[in-house]
C-alpha cells in the first residue's frame, strides 16, 4: 500500500480583501510533501510565502482549495511553527520557553522534563536554561524557538525564515544544529527562505514561486548526499548550475513585478 504525502495540498487560493479593493496572495497553488522531506520554499518578495505557510498553521483561512496533514499520532500536534521575529515569551526562562508546548498539552512532568531537556542539550544552551530571553542573544534566541519546535513533537514543522536576521556565521551554525537535530527526528519540514545557498544547502528538494499572485512554477530536486558541508554546495559544479537557475528565475520575477 503506497503511503499517502504528509502534507497535500489542492488548489490553494489566498484573496485579501480591504475595502473595495482584493489582492490576491497566493493562486492555485497545489503540491505534495513526502514524510520526513525537506523543503524549501524560494520566491521574490511579496509572493505569498508567509502566506502559505499561516495557512498550514492555521493561523490564516484559505479562500477556496484544501489541504491535508497526515496524522501519524491523535495527540501529536498538526505543525509548530518558527519565525523570523523572534518568538519566545520574555517571561519564561529558557527552559519554560521550551516546555511551553508540551506544557500546554498537559504531558506527564516527567516527558516534559526529558523532551525539553534533551532539546536545550541539542541547541547547546543547557548553561542558560534558566535565563530569560533578554539576557540571551539573538542565535540564542532562535536556538530556543527551535528546541521548543522540536521537543513539542509536531505532525510538521514550518519555518519562516528563522535565520534571516542573523549574521553569516551564526546563520551557517544554526543551520547545521536544525540539520543535525532533523536528521535524529526526520521531521517534514517547510522552510521559506530568500537565501539560495541556505536552499541548496538544506534541503531535499526546493520550490520557486512566482510574484505576486504566488504560484509555484518550478521545483528542483537536491541530490547531493547527506550530511552536507556549505563547501560542497559552492564547490559542486551541479549545484553552481542550480544556484545561477534560482537566480535567474528571481530576477526574471522581479522585474516582471514591476513592469
Amino acid at each position: 500500500m503506497e503511503s499517502k504525502p504528509k502534507i497535500s495540498i489542492h488548489q490553494l487560493t489566498k484573496v485579501f480583501y480591504k475595502k473595495e479593493n482584493s489582492v490576491t496572495a497566493i493562486e492555485n497553488i497545489s503540491l505534495d510533501i513526502e514524510d520526513g522531506e525537506f523543503v524549501c520554499l524560494v520566491g521574490p518578495s511579496g509572493c505569498g510565502k508567509t502566506t502559505l505557510l499561516r495557512i498550514l498553521a492555521g493561523l490564516e483561512n484559505q479562500s477556496s482549495g484544501d489541504f491535508t496533514i497526515e496524522k501519524s499520532d491523535q495527540f501529536r500536534p498538526n505543525q509548530s511553527m518558527v519565525f523570523q521575529e523572534r518568538g519566545i515569551l520574555p517571561w519564561l526562562t529558557v527552559e519554560e520557553n521550551v516546555a511551553f508546548g508540551l506544557t500546554m498539552r498537559h504531558l506527564p512532568k516527567s516527558q516534559i522534563k526529558e523532551r525539553t531537556t534533551y532539546f536545550i542539550n541539542k541547541v547547546g544552551l543547557t548553561k542558560f536554561s534558566k535565563m530569560y530571553p533578554k539576557e540571551l542573544s539573538g542565535g540564542m534566541m532562535q536556538r530556543v524557538s527551535i528546541a521548543r519546535a522540536f521537543a513539542n513533537d509536531p505532525e510538521i514543522l514550518l519555518m519562516d525564515e528563522p535565520f534571516g536576521a542573523l549574521d553569516e556565521q551564526n546563520k551557517y551554525i544554526l543551520q547545521e544544529e536544525l540539520l543535525s537535530i532533523w536528521s535524529e527526528t526526520k521531521k517534514t519540514v517547510l522552510f521559506i527562505t530568500h537565501s539560495i545557498d541556505e536552499a541548496l544547502y538544506l534541503s531535499d528538494r526546493v520550490l520557486l514561486m512566482s510574484a505576486q499572485p504566488g504560484r509555484i512554477v518550478a521545483e528542483m530536486k537536491i541530490d547531493l548526499p547527506r550530511p552536507r558541508k556549505l563547501e560542497d554546495i559552492r564547490s559542486n559544479p551541479e549545484m553552481a548550475d542550480k544556484f545561477l537557475e534560482i537566480w535567474h528565475h528571481l530576477q526574471v520575477e522581479v522585474q516582471g513585478s514591476r513592469l
